[in-house]
């Protein structure tokens, strides 16, 4: 089983990644993340919502009112052009991190 603490630090990048597919709300985005990692992970609700204010404090989201026709009205989020960089920043310090730490314990 994946450590939870190992993707923490990743959160951020997780849901900037799913809003680059097109603008979404908290569910939705949790179920993908479900359906994506088999069931192996998910966002508690705390950690989701927590992470859309930040994420909307930075500018590197906004978000909006859906116009639903029946049930509870839902939050969509959209990701800004300064979201965008910094989802290509954070892939780079990714892919640099996980090679470096391919070679500290493969080594």
């Amino acid at each position: 089983m994946l450590s939870a603490d190992l993707i923490r630090g990743h959160t951020d990048t997780i849901l900037l990644r799913f809003l680059k597919e097109g603008d979404s709300y908290g569910y939705a985005i949790n179920k993908r993340i479900r359906e994506i990692s088999g069931g192996e992970y998910e966002l508690n609700e705390a950690t989701l919502y927590t992470a859309f204010k930040r994420l909307s404090q930075a500018g590197f989201i906004t978000s909006y009112w859906g116009e639903e026709d029946s049930g509870a009205r839902r939050r969509y989020y959209s990701i800004t052009d300064a979201g965008r960089e910094h989802y290509e920043e954070a892939l780079k310090i990714w892919d640099a991190s996980s090679r470096l730490i391919e070679k500290l314990v493969r080594s």
